[in-house]
């Protein structure tokens, strides 16, 4: 048997015009984990509500952002997951292939790469620290269907706690703290409630209590509320911070629904009236920088913080193509270590 591996990040679009967003968020919301609801009113709040307004204003954020590694790099995102992708290829004895659930390189193109090189057994990486259905689940569930009957999957689990993890995210945010800051905010990518407790499998912790999060649970495998937390109290321990001195904040909410609370523009408007002037802002939920980093925290979201009257926020980059993530993965994906 020919063993491979797939790294998967959740997608961009080819470029920042408005024809190529548009089609990126019409496959990236019309996936049923995505968007839950049925077919026909999913295709309906896309097309009537989302598709006629939306591209317009993203694809000025893409434009604003693109090209941000580096003349001619592109895509951050798709640039930096690259850029793991040849360095983890280059420490492994094995085919390494990337791949995008939304957009290009699709899964499909790099399962048929694997499988012309023979692979029959494959490592799947889901490049997300934390669990949700919207980002891991729909990719282990891709994967599967696509590499059937040719390869055998087994998919890497979130890693928001494991150790080597937790010590490159320490690592980097200590590279770039200010000599003098006031408080460290954790921003997060924003889930639905309704997501967190779907995924509930007992049906009745997420959610449910203040201290649902901290109070031990079978629930805490699948919720993702619980593993970013969880990342924050763990990196914030190894920085010896103090409770105070930070905090955790959820960005990019869509809709009306209620999504995980605080939500982060209302946080970066709120700290300036607590004193803190000088703010570090980390975005743990994602491995290379992208939209939500350099244009929703690093433009808008410092914007929104010095006009109610912060002094300063230090936007801590994504691990991108860092050595020490870099081989954190490549431990992950030996024989036997996932």
């Amino acid at each position: 048997m020919s063993r491979g591996i797939l790294l998967v990040n959740l997608g961009t679009p080819d470029s920042s015009r408005v024809a190529d967003v548009r089609r990126y968020l019409n496959e990236f919301l019309m996936d049923p984990y995505v968007l839950d609801a049925p077919w026909p009113i999913r295709r309906l709040i896309v097309s009537a509500f989302i598709l006629p307004f939306r591209p317009r204003r993203s694809a000025a954020a893409y434009a604003s952002i693109w090209d941000a590694a580096g003349p001619g790099t592109g895509s951050p995102l798709l640039h930096y997951s690259a850029a793991l992708q040849t360095a983890t290829a280059a420490a492994l004895d094995v085919p390494c292939e990337l791949a995008m659930r939304y957009g290009k390189p699709s899964i499909a193109q790099a399962l048929d790469a694997l499988a012309r090189a023979g692979v029959t057994e494959l490592l799947l990486v889901p490049l997300y620290p934390q669990f949700a259905d919207s980002t891991w689940t729909t990719t282990d569930v891709r994967v599967r269907k696509l590499a059937a009957p040719r390869m055998r999957v087994a998919t890497l689990a979130p890693f928001y706690d494991r150790p080597d993890y937790i010590a490159a995210m320490t690592d980097l945010i200590r590279t770039h703290l200010p000599a003098a800051f006031d408080h460290l905010l954790f921003s997060y990518h924003g889930l639905p409630e309704r997501h967190i407790t779907r995924a509930d499998p007992t049906g009745s912790h997420c959610l449910k209590a203040p201290d649902c999060c901290t109070t031990p649970s079978p629930a805490h495998a699948t919720c993702y509320r619980h593993q970013c937390f969880r990342t924050s109290t763990l990196v914030a321990q190894a920085l010896g911070l103090a409770p105070e001195r930070w905090s955790v904040s959820f960005q990019s909410r869509l809709g009306r629904l209620p999504w995980l609370t605080p939500y982060t523009d209302q946080v970066l408007a709120d700290l300036p009236t607590r004193d803190v002037r000088r703010l570090v802002v980390v975005c743990p939920a994602f491995v290379a920088d992208n939209l939500e980093t350099l244009e929703e925290i690093g433009m808008a979201g410092r914007e929104t913080f010095l006009e109610a009257g912060g002094a300063d926020l230090t936007l801590v980059p994504c691990l991108n193509d860092r050595r020490a993530w870099i081989d954190a993965l490549v431990a992950w994906c030996q024989p036997g270590a996932a």
